[in-house]
């Protein structure tokens, strides 16, 4: 798979993993789902950060990159516990939540964040490609995308 069908791929797989959290009802097909996509959300993002590292891209996008693997990788280790129901009894008095719960919200506050920083980082690529960034546009005008 080329590097940018690769970058947009990992943001499809984890908008489908949000997808696949809505519809869940108890499903075990579904949570093995989740945890296999997982899986493959922490493969892509090595892919592609080890893709862009071998470029000439900017470095803040390898950057950015690299935050979005380490990312998946905390995502994939808190999914791990979330999987056996870990925490689930034990509550935390002074936020009155179970431990599972706010794992849970953790791992979805950085899977929003592998979201938006993996579609950001396809952008980057497909601009720098493109060369778009050498070129600059009047304020205020919105030109039309050039013919291939």
């Amino acid at each position: 798979m080329k590097l940018w069908q690769s970058l947009y791929v990992m943001t499809w797989i984890v908008f489908i993993e949000f997808l696949l959290v809505l519809v869940y009802r108890g499903s075990s097909v579904l949570i093995y789902s989740h945890s296999i996509l997982g899986v493959a959300i922490v493969g892509l993002a090595f892919y592609n950060f080890s893709g862009l590292r071998n470029t000439r891209i900017a470095g803040r996008v390898k950057r950015t990159a690299q935050a979005c693997f380490y990312l998946s990788i905390v995502l994939a280790v808190l999914g791990v516990p979330l999987l056996l129901g870990v925490g689930s009894e034990s509550v935390i008095p002074l936020i009155n939540m179970s431990i599972y719960r706010l794992m849970l919200v953790i791992h979805l506050v950085i899977a929003l964040a592998v979201i938006t920083q993996a579609a950001a980082v396809a952008i980057a690529h497909d601009m720098w490609e493109d060369r778009e960034f050498a070129e600059e546009t009047e304020p205020g005008s919105v030109p039309p995308m050039p013919k291939p």
